[in-house]
């Protein structure tokens, strides 16, 4: 059961206020009683709004005091999780940092005339977000550091 709030002594403007507060605090400093259910907690997530560190816990949402926003945690998780993106080869194999990969066709290096041969191996590579679909860096032996679309190689 929720206890019931002691009333403020503020105007009714600060009273609304009063109430978003933690419990310990009010609009103009008067202490508040210590079994207020709600409470200020440093794990608890950044308001997504106004990005406030004061988020406290209501029931199953948490409220942001500054802005009034409110906002499940579990919608907190799955946008965390939504961020993973995974990384396929051009045959589909799922890639990973340090895999060894192999050149499905021949590649001409930008501001250079060599080029890199059907069938190169390419060790350790690392998976990132690079400029438009170039998502691979790798150092290519006889080449060097270059990056590379994954619509090019194979896991070997």
């Amino acid at each position: 059961m929720v206890a019931s709030l002691p009333p403020c002594a503020n105007s009714t403007a600060a009273q609304g206020l009063c109430q978003r507060l933690p419990a310990k605090f009010c609009a103009n400093g008067e202490s508040r009683s210590r079994d207020y259910h709600w409470e200020v907690t440093d794990t608890l997530a950044l308001c997504p709004v106004c990005s406030s560190p004061y988020a406290y816990e209501m029931g199953a949402l948490l409220v942001c005091p500054e802005c009034g926003n409110e906002w499940s945690p579990e919608a907190d998780d799955d946008a965390a999780g939504a961020d993973v993106r995974v990384i396929k080869d051009a045959v589909g194999n799922v890639l990973a940092d340090g895999d060894t990969v192999t050149v499905i066709k021949d590649l001409k290096v930008k501001g250079s005339s060599t080029v890199i041969k059907v069938g190169t191996k390419v060790r350790g590579i690392r998976l990132m977000d690079g400029v438009g679909d170039h998502d691979i860096d790798c150092k290519v032996d006889g080449v060097g550091p270059m990056q590379l679309k994954s619509s090019v190689v194979k896991k070997a």
